[in-house]
């Protein structure tokens, strides 16, 4: 039981305000979970609502807001259904239904309190009962054990002494179940066993003489790969420069301007590609494949007589190189092979007068008569001098 006490209400209606303050406390002791409070809206409508001197009606109304905001602020919505029907209703009847209301809602309360605490029991008890299981099994195995000691005359202070803090007996049994099956993998004892010792100990060091062997070799050989790969790219390196110095005169020379140059297609030395870069005057082609067949023709031949010039050999075949050339890339052919007819002896194979003129002898195949072929050599120093003759 508890008791209520309500103050008068005072005529002003400011002095609801401080009365609503009071009840809220009041309510909060009486229920143990006040509210949290009232909102401006709410104040307002308290404040313009006409209470006429019913104290008892005011805390009513706050107590039911209370309920059904469940601790949380009270709000216009909370105070709008008794606010409506408070005018409609008796202040008698009002206190009865307040009260019976009350009276049901403590019940609902109160039954959903016993129905908790039943259901918070169940697990208590069940709890309970698995508790006092494990307390009887600790019990079977505190004899059990205590009789395994007494078989084997185990001194009982020893052994606590040894065992560490918190160890348990299950971990202690499963060590001893492990060495148990380790000692019987074990088998019997084998006598021979130094001996069979000493024999791998010999068959061991002589396998370690040999795997050090191998280690030397792999060494010897990793450094010999390294120094050939050093060598290989210092001369690679070497070589690809000098034909690109060679390619850079040659090309002009041949085309009469232009630029060419070879290109690397990798980071690797050893396993780039090369590629010709190769512009003609008056050319600004991206790609060689833009040229027509005289400057592709051209264009090898300078590449093939920068890598000729590296190491000259005593003589060159060529063999219609001057095919797809025209009469003034001919000449400028002819000009070079001149040059380098100095230290080197031209073979070459053509049908194009131009490049016959270059030569110092002919050697022709003609056929006098179906069938038959005769080879005709020409000397043309000495049929420059006959003519010379005949002409005196």
């Amino acid at each position: 039981m508890f008791e209520i006490r309500i103050p008068p209400l005072r005529e002003r209606p400011e002095d609801i305000l401080p009365l609503t303050a009071a009840f809220l406390d009041d309510i909060g002791r009486s229920f143990g979970r006040a509210p949290a409070g009232l909102t401006r809206e709410a104040r307002e409508v308290l404040l313009t609502h006409a209470w006429r001197g019913n104290t008892r009606e005011l805390r009513n109304v706050l107590e039911r807001a209370a309920i059904v905001s469940e601790g949380a602020l009270i709000t216009p919505e909370h105070l709008a259904l008794d606010l409506t029907h408070r005018s409609s209703e008796s202040p008698a009847t009002d206190v009865k239904t307040m009260e019976r209301r009350l009276i049901e809602r403590v019940l609902k309360e109160t039954e959903q309190l016993r129905f908790t605490c039943e259901q918070r029991l169940n697990p208590l008890r069940e709890r309970l009962g698995e508790l006092r299981l494990k307390e009887q099994e600790a019990r079977l195995a505190e004899e059990n054990f205590t009789q395994q000691l007494a078989e084997v005359g185990a001194d009982e202070e020893q052994l606590a002494a040894r065992v560490e803090k918190g160890m348990r007996p299950n971990v202690l049994q499963s060590d001893i179940n492990r060495l148990t099956e380790e000692i019987n993998a074990l088998g019997a004892v084998n006598l021979a066993a130094l001996e069979e010792l000493q024999a791998a100990r010999e068959r061991k060091a002589y396998l370690d003489s040999q795997s050090q062997d191998l280690r030397e070799a792999v060494e010897t050989l990793e450094n010999a790969i390294r120094r050939i790969d050093k060598e290989t790219r210092e001369r690679l390196q070497g070589t690809f420069d000098n034909v690109n110095e060679n390619l850079v005169q040659m090309f002009p020379a041949l085309f009469g301007g232009g630029e060419a140059r070879l290109v690397m297609t990798g980071e690797e030395i050893l396993d780039a590609g090369l590629q010709i870069v190769a512009r003609p005057p008056g050319k600004k082609n991206s790609s060689i494949h833009l040229l027509s067949g005289g400057e592709k023709a051209l264009t090898a031949l300078s590449l093939v007589f920068s890598l000729f010039q590296l190491n000259p050999a005593p003589f060159c075949l060529l063999d219609e190189v001057d095919a797809p050339l025209d009469d003034t890339n001919t000449e400028r052919f002819c000009d070079l092979v001149r040059k380098m007819s100095q230290n080197t002896q031209f073979l070459f194979i053509s049908h194009n007068k131009i490049t016959m003129e270059m030569a110092a002898q002919l050697v022709g195949i003609t056929m006098p008569e179906q069938g038959v072929s005769k080879v005709v050599a020409v000397d043309i120093e000495e049929a420059l001098r006959l003519r010379e003759e005949a002409a005196a």
